[in-house]
């Protein structure tokens, strides 16, 4: 479990919708990286997010349609869709994670809360600029899917 902070100050965040992360993106290559070890984790495929732009891309478990909670899916209402990462431009990652977790989270650095949250549980996690905070982030990704999946 990540415990370590993120280097430097947050990145600008836009303050109207969509959130979106304004600067300190992610390289192409390391967002190029991070979105097909997300695709490579057992029991996800891609698909197109239910509540984000089109360039963003959603993560589908496998083995289940229906959230086994609402605080557990950015989309209540549809597919289970508890993360999205956000397009090139951008390079954040929206998803759920416990309510204390992602306080955890954006005390250390790594995220803020969804500027639409319902349920204390959406979070930014901003993209990751080098190969480190890429390990970061992905680690967070796999909390997010254990957290949605009620491991």
């Amino acid at each position: 479990m990540i415990e370590t902070p993120r280097p430097g100050p947050r990145p600008l965040v836009s303050d109207e919708g969509p959130q979106r992360q304004l600067d300190q993106q992610a390289p192409p290559e390391i967002w190029g990286r991070l979105v097909a070890a997300v695709f490579a984790l057992d029991g996800v495929v891609e698909g197109h997010s239910q509540v984000s732009p089109k360039s963003s891309r959603a993560v589908f478990f496998t083995d289940r349609e229906a959230a086994r909670a609402p605080e557990t899916s950015l989309f209540p209402d549809g597919r289970l869709e508890p993360v999205h990462l956000h397009g090139v431009a951008d390079t954040s990652v929206h998803l759920v994670l416990p309510p204390e977790r992602g306080a955890r989270l954006t005390e250390l650095g790594w995220a803020e809360p969804h500027q639409y949250e319902d349920f204390g549980t959406e979070f930014m996690v901003y993209g990751p600029r080098d190969a480190g905070e890429l390990d970061v982030v992905l680690a967070i990704v796999v909390e997010s899917l254990a957290y949605a999946r009620g491991d």
